[in-house]
């Protein structure tokens, strides 16, 4: 069973997946910065001042030291029930722009890529008893009518 481990993870395949996901943890930050500090601001800016990330429906009970509050933050830090939805929306726009950006990523290296050219189609050889009824049915055809 080691062995098979071993076989397994020396393959290019898993390397080229435990890149690709540390890749992505970095990738998503940037992400996710460019979404908290750039994108959502401007929508902010755009929509008369809307901070997505400030919009929620408190579910629970707060803490007398918290009443009032409209840090979502905190209330979830205080264990408070928040039905955050304006945090969803923050995160469906990460998503979308990080799908977007893989999207034209792999598009990008997809136009790169050469693509080997298929050879020719090379007919099988036929078999020879198809070649022996062949030369049968043109010898027949070949032979005068009476």
């Amino acid at each position: 069973m080691f062995q098979e481990f071993k076989a397994f993870i020396a393959r290019g395949n898993v390397l080229d997946l435990a890149v690709a996901v540390i890749i992505g943890a970095a990738f998503g930050k940037i992400v996710s910065s460019l979404t908290d500090d750039i994108i959502m601001p401007v929508i902010g800016l755009v929509t008369g001042g809307l901070d997505f990330s400030s919009h929620f429906i408190i579910l629970g009970k707060v803490p007398e030291a918290l009443a009032g509050s409209t840090d979502y933050a905190a209330l979830k830090k205080a264990g408070v029930a928040v039905f955050g939805y304006g945090a969803f929306i923050t995160a469906a726009v990460n998503f979308l722009i990080l799908a977007f950006i893989i999207f034209l990523l792999v598009r990008s290296v997809h136009r790169l890529t050469v693509k080997p050219e298929v050879p020719a189609a090379v007919a099988p050889p036929e078999p020879a008893d198809i070649a022996l009824l062949r030369e049968i049915r043109d010898e027949l055809k070949n032979r005068p009518t009476v």
